[in-house]
């Protein structure tokens, strides 16, 4: 009994490799797509989705990642120290330049400016006097019934109280402007920010958080970076007058916030990044745009016209470099390099390689070689 197994285990063996050997070769067929393996079978086309190269406008863009910021920014401070009685504005509120915003107790500042006219008044009183009385002394010196001496130091009294007088007008128009400093008011137009004091705190000029920020977003600026190699194109329109446009798109780079145009190039490069940066203006009328967010922005360097474009789905790579597959009347595919140029959208520019009208394979190349028979599923 024991010979009879010893005799079937080779058998065995045998066999089960076989059974593995079927399986295996089972599954492979069925791993094979559907259509691929029924046309290698059948001889039958292979489908594919086709659009055709044709002629059109497209922009040179540079993409880049900015920083929204306001077009001018002020901390609003106290310009004289004392209690503020008078908070006149609201948080978030837009204001004009001058408004006021708020108000410190004016009674100290009203107190000079009163001391400061009535030291005025009473020195205008004693140079007008002095005045009168130089007159009279000039007078009585042609008759010759007063000293020439006498004259000369009133002529010096004069002058002395004129010097007075001027001190005086000086202390009382600084007095009045301090009085005017209780009056806080807006420096430009644009949003104001939270309030960081309330009523009732004494406010100093060195308080360092002020009054209250704000900003002028309308217009307002964005600062981004371009690469180095592309600053010499962006510096030549700029040379030759012309405006470049600008988009201002979200986080997610599809839905555009705003338009607006270059202002300026900075004037050094950073060594670090090989980048410079770049400004740009927009009205902002609808405060989409908010100061310190971050931004995909779009710079357009020109618009080629004319130009031939070609489906970016119709773009393939291999080791020879970049091709497309033209399909031909025969329906049978030939692999035509080319040579591109800029990418607007789903569209890129083709430079060589195609003459426009070509019908370009955009899905299903993966199962495609040169020369393949194929059947388009969705027309040009």
């Amino acid at each position: 009994m024991n010979k009879k197994l010893l005799w079937l285990l080779p058998l065995l063996s045998v066999l089960g490799g076989l059974g593995y050997w079927f399986h295996g070769r089972s599954g492979e067929t069925s791993a094979q797509p559907p259509a691929a393996k029924r046309s290698e079978r059948e001889g039958r086309p292979l489908p594919v989705q086709a659009a055709a190269a044709r002629r059109g406008d497209i922009d040179v863009t540079i993409d880049a990642l900015g920083t929204v910021t306001a077009r001018n920014t002020a901390v609003v401070k106290a310009r004289v120290a004392g209690q503020l009685v008078r908070i006149a504005f609201r948080e978030g509120q837009v204001v004009k330049a001058g408004e006021t915003l708020a108000e410190i107790d004016p009674r100290p500042f009203q107190t000079q400016l009163d001391q400061a006219d009535g030291q005025l008044a009473r020195d205008k009183a004693m140079l007008a006097n002095a005045r009168v009385d130089l007159d009279r002394y000039r007078g009585l010196l042609k008759k010759d019934s007063i000293a020439s001496q006498q004259v000369d130091n009133q002529e010096w009294l004069v002058r002395q109280y004129e010097g007075t007088v001027k001190n005086d007008q000086g202390v009382a128009d600084n007095a009045r402007l301090q009085l005017s400093f209780t009056r806080i008011t807006a420096p430009l137009s644009g949003r104001l920010g939270l309030r960081q004091v309330d009523v009732g705190n004494f406010v100093q000029t060195s308080d360092p958080n002020g009054i209250v920020v704000m900003t002028q977003t309308q217009p307002i600026n964005i600062v981004f970076a371009i690469p180095s190699d592309k600053l010499a194109t962006v510096t030549e329109r700029l040379r030759a007058g012309n405006t470049l446009s600008v988009d201002a798109f979200d986080r997610s780079g599809t839905l555009r916030l705003a338009s607006g145009r270059l202002l300026t190039v900075d004037n050094q490069m950073d060594v670090t990044t090989g980048t410079v940066k770049l400004k740009a203006e927009f009205a902002n009328d609808d405060d989409k745009l908010f100061p310190n967010q971050f931004v995909n922005v779009r710079l357009r360097v020109e618009t080629r016209r004319d130009a031939l474009l070609a489906p970016v789905a119709a773009i393939q790579r291999g080791s020879k470099g970049t091709f497309m597959y033209v399909i031909g009347e025969d329906k049978t595919i030939t692999a035509q390099a080319v040579t591109l140029g800029p990418t607007a959208g789903d569209n890129v520019a083709v430079d060589n390689g195609l003459t426009g009208g070509e019908r370009l394979v955009i899905d299903g190349a993966d199962k495609l070689r040169d020369g393949a028979r194929v059947e388009i599923a969705v027309p040009a």
